[in-house]
């Protein structure tokens, strides 16, 4: 193996062709993940109601108890089998409920406290309130036997008018609350993970039967081929956010068969028109070449080639250009100059066929046009050649320069000639197209003449559109936008 080799196979893995999740999966996940979300907001809330609402109960029923031996102590203080009834039988009488209550002087010693109140010592509980206020929220304490106890205290008057004080400290065992409470965590936590299963479970089947006619879009496009684009996906059957998807799909299904069909055209009409000149240029070898001849003849055969090469050369260059004209990143040179002076430099070129086939060359108006200057030229020149092409003798080509209200440039090449049928119209903007080839005066044209002109316009930003009448003339009309020349830009020197 090649150390090069060994670098490939040792080298760091490019991830960017790795596998990625479907949609289902990350739908069926973020339902999942949603799911799961509201299913622990859902138990958590329940969890906290339920540990609140306990808790308020319990509070609730220890202030109550304050409340009674507050009563007893102020209303019968003289009575000790009322408040030893309620210190040391209620907590008994309780079958669910632990409660103990125990009742200290000021002096803290114990008066009278329930059985089995001694295990619970005095200090763990949390500071008194005061006398007629309502005791404040109780403290836990987990004993040693692992019991769980809610403690509170609270001061009370001991008669109406004696000024003796009594520090009343009660406690409510809530070990079976603990116990309600885990069996109830334990429940919610199954609810939890059943909630996340069947989520899961729903989440497949639901986002399996929303991306079904997205499989279905696809099973249609992996039917189209190319010799099937005549086909479409439509777009009446599917939901509405493919709907836009399938449209714009058939739209480029569209574009791209009649792409296909120009290129096809394309690559015919070019077969066809270098199958000419190179069969001519075969003939003439095999004419050359059967018989001895002078020199003064191969001189004549050659210089007859040469025409025919001078034929494919133009024919590749137009091509070329075409090609770059329609490429992304084509780029123009435009400045501020007179289209007079270059329209009147065309005109001189072409003056000399003009006057041999008897055809008149004027120019009007004047602008200041902002373009490129030498595809401007080109432009106007492929317009004059196609123009002079079907105008008969005596007639005239015209070319107006005029500056619009909104500033824009418009050129209109004008001729007199034989003109172009209606039908032809739509396509004499088509590499090779010739609408008649009987009417041209002459035939040594590419047929990428207006093509030509076509992407020029297109580079500039601009349009190109046409009017003619069989047997009355043709006029083309070149639109440039208006110009945005940068500052400092001056005409043309």
């Amino acid at each position: 193996m090649s150390s090069k080799s060994a670098e490939n196979t040792t080298g760091p893995i490019d991830k960017s062709n790795s596998p990625r999740w479907s949609i289902t999966r990350r739908l069926t996940l973020l339902y999942t993940l949603s799911a799961f979300g509201m299913l622990v907001i859902a138990t958590v809330f329940l969890y906290w109601v339920l540990t609140n609402n306990l808790e308020k109960e319990d509070n609730q029923f220890l202030a109550n108890k304050i409340h009674v031996l507050r009563v007893i102590l102020r209303e019968r203080p003289d009575n000790p089998e009322a408040l030893e009834e309620e210190v040391k039988w209620e907590g008994a009488a309780l079958q669910f409920s632990g409660y103990y209550a125990r009742i200290l002087d000021e002096a803290g010693r114990t008066l009278i406290e329930t059985p089995g109140m001694d295990t619970i010592s005095v200090s763990l509980f949390p500071p008194p309130s005061g006398v007629g206020r309502i005791p404040q929220k109780g403290i836990k304490q987990r004993s040693r036997d692992s019991r769980t106890y809610l403690l509170t205290a609270a001061w009370a008057e001991a008669g109406h008018s004696s000024g003796k004080k009594r520090l009343l400290q009660v406690v409510l065992d809530v070990s079976h609350e603990d116990t309600i409470i885990a069996d109830y965590r334990r429940k919610l936590s199954f609810v939890l993970f059943l909630g996340i299963v069947c989520s899961a479970g729903a989440g497949i089947f639901v986002a399996g039967k929303g991306m079904q006619p997205l499989q279905e879009i696809t099973k249609s496009v992996q039917r189209i081929t190319s010799t099937r684009l005549h086909e479409r996906i439509g777009t009446m059957q599917w939901p509405k956010e493919l709907y836009s998807l399938a449209a714009a799909f058939d739209d480029m299904l569209g574009r791209l068969e009649d792409s296909f069909a120009r290129l096809s055209q394309f690559s015919a009409d070019l077969a066809h028109e270098l199958r000419t000149p190179i069969n001519n240029l075969m003939g003439e070898a095999e004419v050359a070449l059967s018989r001895n001849r002078t020199p003064g003849e191969y001189r004549q055969v050659l210089e007859s080639s040469l025409e025919e090469y001078d034929r494919l050369s133009s024919m590749i260059d137009s091509l070329l250009f075409l090609a770059r004209a329609e490429s992304a990143e084509a780029k123009i040179e435009r400045s501020l100059f007179d289209p007079g002076r270059e329209i009147e430099a065309t005109l001189e070129f072409h003056n000399v066929v003009a006057e041999e086939h008897g055809v008149v060359l004027t120019r009007h108006g004047e602008a200041l046009l902002y373009a490129d200057p030498i595809l401007f030229r080109r432009t106007v020149s492929n317009l004059l050649s196609n123009a002079l092409q079907y105008t008969p003798r005596g007639g005239k080509i015209t070319i107006h320069v005029r500056e619009m209200n909104d500033r824009s440039v418009e050129v209109l090449v004008n001729d007199t000639g034989s003109g172009i049928e209606p039908e032809h119209l739509p396509r004499i903007f088509d590499r090779f197209y010739r609408p008649d080839r009987s009417r041209s005066q002459y035939t040594k044209g590419t047929g990428l003449g207006l093509a030509i002109v076509k992407s020029i316009m297109e580079l500039h930003g601009g349009t190109v559109t046409v009017q003619s009448r069989p047997d009355k003339g043709t006029t083309v009309t070149l639109r440039f936008p208006p110009a945005s020349a940068p500052r400092g830009c001056t005409k043309d020197e």
